[in-house]
This record gives structure tokens, sequence and C-alpha cells, in this order.
């Protein structure tokens, strides 16, 4: 369980590292900023409510996918990414805000690969991936890739911002992940 709390919280840090270095979001925090500017909420509230909704959606469809480290990730992750919004320091040099936002995606995807590597349960967008690839057996990177698209576009027409912190999280997270998953398994013997 510790593992778990441990990866949401850099997974968590990383995010908003990289969210507000002035180049956009990952796809999910596109979604995010679109809701908060649109409800007038934090983009800790607004991670939220639409893992919430992801939730909802998993248990209706496929229950299997909710765990007990699936709630406990969220409510952990949610609430550090609120902590984490506002504490950050930037320089008036873009390319130092670009490498800053490089290290937030780095760690965004170490603290995932953690997180995940405890087997607790998937987080809510996982859950979702998941839960459509499995009960329709489809492949999951083209309903990850498919999910990507439709959150960043709803993010978008939202108010959501993407840019090129929006591709380089599709690009170099999902194998950061998997490795650091891998090889925590293998040091933690889980």
């Amino acid at each position: 369980m510790l593992i778990l709390v441990i990866g949401s919280i850099i997974a968590a840090y990383g995010i908003t590292l990289a969210l507000y270095a002035g180049f956009g979001g990952a796809t999910l925090a596109v979604l995010w900023q679109g809701v908060a500017g649109t409800f007038h909420i934090s983009i800790g509230t607004a991670s939220f409510i639409v893992a919430l909704g992801m939730i909802l959606f998993a248990i209706i469809y496929d229950r299997s996918q909710i765990h007990i480290g699936t709630v406990l990730y969220q409510i952990v992750y949610s609430a550090c990414v609120e902590l984490f919004a506002d504490c950050h320091v930037y320089s008036i040099y873009r390319w130092i805000n670009f490498f800053i936002m490089l290290l937030g995606v780095l760690l965004f995807a170490v603290g995932t690969g953690l997180y995940a590597s405890a087997s607790l349960g998937r987080g809510s967008y996982e859950a979702v991936t998941f839960a459509l690839a499995e009960k329709n057996n489809w492949q999951v990177k083209i309903v990850r890739m498919s999910l990507d698209i439709l959150v960043v576009i709803i993010g978008v027409l939202l108010g959501g911002k993407f840019g090129v912190c929006t591709l380089i999280t599709v690009i170099i997270s999902g194998p950061i992940i998997q490795f650091v998953n891998a090889k925590a398994k293998q040091v933690l013997k889980i």
C-alpha cells in the first residue's frame, strides 16, 4: 500500500510540474484544465471529478476493473495535484521551463509505474481503457489512443491547452511506465 501512495505522490508532483511549465498539458490534464476553467474550480477538484466519472463508468461497464487501489490512488493523486498546483517556481527562460516540463513528464511516468507495481487496482483512466478493451476484444493501445484523442478534443473545446507537453507525454510516458512497473515488481518482489 505504501508503494501505491508514494507512486501517487510522485506522479501528481510530476504532472503538475509539467502542466504549469507553459507547454500545454498531458492528455488527461488538458481535460482537467478545460473542466477547471469552464466550471471555475481548481485543477485538483477537476481531476477528482473527471476520475469519479471514469470510475462510475468502469463500475457500470466492467466492475472487475475497480479495486481498493483505484479509489486510494485517486484520493491521494487528486489531493496532491491540488497541493502541488501552486507550489512550483518556473524560469523566465522558456528553454529552462521546457526541461522542467520534461522532468515533470518523467516523474509522472515513474510515479505511475511505481503505483501500478503495487497491483492494488488500476487508476480511473486505466480502468476505463481496460474495461473497453477487454469487454470488446479491442487492443489496449487502440483504445488508449482513441481515449487520448477524445479527452484532448473535449479538453481543448472546454479551454484546456494542447501543446508539446501533450505530445511528449504520449510518446515517452508509456515506455517509462512499463519499465518502472517491471523493475519495481522485480526489486520489491511484488
